[in-house]
Parts: C-alpha cells; structure tokens; sequence
C-alpha cells in the first residue's frame, strides 16, 4: 500500500488521482495540500509514531510529495518512538534543503519502507522532451539555457533553488525559499523578453522536491512578460499540463523541454 507524505500544493492531488487504488494521505500540521483530505495529519515531532501507524495499516511504500517548510521543533511534543529517532533527525534537519531530504528518505527506508519519487508513482507528470506549444524556442533559446545550466550548478553547491530567469544574456533573478512563482511576481521590469529555466540541482536526490510548474508559473511568466520557459526532460514535473500550453499559447509564449544539453 502506498501512502503520501504530503505538503503543500498541486503535486500530492495529482500523484494521487493517477493511482488505481486511493493511497493513505498523511499531511504534515500547516502543510494541508490543495484538493486532498488528509486522512492523517502529524506533527513531525511524532514522525516515529506515524511510521509506526503506517505499518499498522499495511503501507509498504511512500511517496514524499508537496511544498514543506523547515519546521520548528518543540522538544516537549516528542513521542517515544521519535524520541529514539532524535540524533538522525537532528543531522537531517542541520543539512541544506537536499541534505535534509535524503536524510527524511533514509529515516523511512531504515524502518523498512520503499520511498517511491512522485513521478514514479504518477510517470505521466514528466513531459516527453520537445515542444508542446505553437510557439517554438527562438535562435537565442540554447544561449539562455546554457547559461541556467551554469547558474543551477551554482546554486545546487549551494543548495538553494531551481530556477533563475535569464534575459539579454543576464541572470535577473534566481528563485529561493519563496518559491518559482514567488520570483516571477517579483521580477524587475528589465526582465521582458526574458526566458524562465528550471532544472534539478546536480546530484540531487530525485525521490523528493523534483521541480514542479503549473498554470500558475505559466500566468507569472505571462504577466512578466518572457518570452518562453526551459525545463530540463526527465528532471521538471508538469502539473496540470493541458492548461500550462493553453495559456502560454494564448499569449504566444513556448515550452521547451529541453533534453540533452547543448
């Protein structure tokens, strides 16, 4: 049995509903995602217990999927089971953002369960590579690229961001904790004509926090006024994919999604 260790946003609906059977939704407290009841919402102060549960119930197999924030830990909520768990917790929590995933990943799989990628669970959320709009890439578009390539590889040493928008051969601006859409709303007026690029950081674990868009990352980029968006095949979830092209067909504006480098 599967269950999703869901945050926020689209992703856990969407990795959901491309299931036969409906998985076990377990939500963390502030975390609730978008369209989907929680059938159990925890604290992760209590994450030893929820595992537990989980195999009280059968589940076999998780899937980490969804927008979380760095929690704050309060010691007196511990339960015993977490208790025991505290000194690998505690050199997860102490990693940047990737580090403290792959540690969350090896709590689970330490205690016998499978961690399933959310595009392994739901594959049709990875695009095929190529170009879905009407609009194609113009000649300028693998100049650009090249440059987010240079840009993700610094920031993956970082450990901070997928994304950036690059315009006349300039990084505008590079995403951070706030998110893609987040960046785009904040995006200074030189950046029109601009072009968005989101791609995993080198050597990330890719069963958790694949980069995701959505219509709404298409609506930023729109209002922004770019001229396209570069997503690396194979490494960027597409969610809702129907109305992503339709609305940056609408205004003229193409995906690219960009297999090998070149």
């Amino acid at each position: 049995m599967l269950a999703l260790i869901a945050g926020r946003g689209e992703l856990p609906r969407a990795v959901a509903e491309a299931q036969d059977a409906r998985p076990l939704v377990c939500a963390l407290t502030g975390h609730a995602p978008v369209g989907l009841t929680p059938d159990i919402t925890f604290r992760l102060e209590r994450l030893g217990g929820l595992m537990a549960t989980l195999k009280r119930r059968g589940v076999d197999r998780v899937c980490l999927c969804g927008g979380v924030d760095r929690p704050h830990i309060r010691p007196l909520a511990f339960d015993l089971r977490t208790l025991a768990m505290l000194p690998e917790m505690r050199r997860a929590l102490a990693r940047g953002d990737d580090g403290a995933l792959r540690g969350v990943i090896a709590l689970f799989e330490v205690r016998g369960f499978a961690v399933v990628a959310a595009h392994e669970a739901a594959p049709e959320l990875l695009p095929a590579a190529g170009v879905p709009t009407r609009t194609h890439p113009d000649t300028s578009a693998g100049a650009d690229a090249r440059i987010g390539d240079a840009v993700i590889e610094d920031m993956g040493r970082a450990d901070l961001g997928q994304a950036c928008v690059v315009a006349e051969g300039a990084v505008i601006a590079r995403e951070d904790d706030s998110g893609t859409d987040a960046m785009l709303r904040g995006l200074p007026g030189h950046a029109r004509g601009g072009v968005l690029y989101k791609a995993p950081k080198p050597g990330q674990d890719r069963r958790a926090d694949l980069p995701t868009i959505g219509p709404e990352t298409a609506v930023g980029a729109v209002r922004a006024g770019l001229r396209g968006i570069v997503i690396e095949a194979g490494g960027v979830i597409v969610l809702d994919r129907p109305e992503v092209i339709r609305r940056l067909d609408a205004a003229g504006l193409w995906l690219w999604v960009r297999g090998e480098a070149v």
